[in-house]
């Protein structure tokens, strides 16, 4: 692993109003797979060969949380959507950019910046590369979600030794109607059971933002103990 930049923000918060937020970034060049997921482990989250971390004095509000595949156990309402959306194909391979991807990528961010109040920033082809292209090394994929030849779905992903970690998902609204969200996420799961992976690693919980607040309806899951050091050992409970 060679550690290019190590370096702290102070920001407005991203996921609650009229709070302040500090961030721990890590920008590492040629990171392996038992790195990534030391990291992942103990909080971080990863866009290209960004590695960050929310590192507030005064606020816990952002926990790490991981699914416990082993058992983790589908709901009617999860095999509902697993069959409504049965029709689609999958393919699985290393991150890529084309104009299709950056295409469903604009038209999911305004999508959500009607439906939550996202706020929109047009992202340019050089910015997508750089937070899901590159960084990937030999963990990181894609999954592409197709109906007949239409790109309709990407979910990026890191395959871990013991688990996957959830980095982003977004989808063509024109299909909302199949709730890819969770069609994604109860694809991770099955993916992840039968490959003997323990844990998918969902990022932070948010009680309070609506955008991460869902994210404790997929129990059981286990929550990660204060901010343990790259040196220091992690517990989750």
């Amino acid at each position: 692993m060679n550690l290019v930049k190590e370096f702290f923000v102070d920001s407005e918060c991203s996921y609650l109003d009229a709070k302040k937020q500090k961030t721990h970034y890590k920008m590492i060049d040629e990171c392996d797979g038992e790195s990534c997921e030391a990291l992942i482990e103990r909080g971080f989250r990863r866009f290209g060969r960004m590695y960050f971390r929310p590192i507030c004095a005064e606020c816990n509000e952002c926990q790490s949380v991981k699914i416990d595949v082993a058992n983790y156990e589908f709901s009617k309402s999860a095999r509902r959507v697993l069959k409504k959306a049965s029709h689609l194909q999958s393919y699985i391979q290393k991150p890529t950019l084309t104009r299709e991807h950056l295409k469903i990528f604009k038209k999911y961010h305004l999508h959500m910046s009607d439906k939550k109040a996202w706020e929109y920033t047009e992202t340019s082809a050089q910015n997508y590369y750089s937070s899901f292209v590159v960084g990937h090394e030999d963990f990181g994929y894609e999954v592409l979600y197709y109906d007949g030849d239409k790109l309709v779905a990407v979910d990026l992903i890191d395959i871990l030794q013991n688990g996957i970690s959830s980095i982003y998902f977004y989808y063509d609204p024109d299909y909302a109607h199949l709730s890819l969200g969770k069609y994604s996420l109860y694809n991770q799961i099955k993916f992840a059971k039968s490959t003997n992976k323990s844990w998918i690693y969902l990022g932070y919980y948010v009680e309070d933002c609506p955008s991460l607040s869902y994210k404790a309806e997929y129990k059981p899951y286990l929550t990660l103990k204060d901010r343990p050091d790259e040196n220091e050992r992690y517990e989750w409970f």
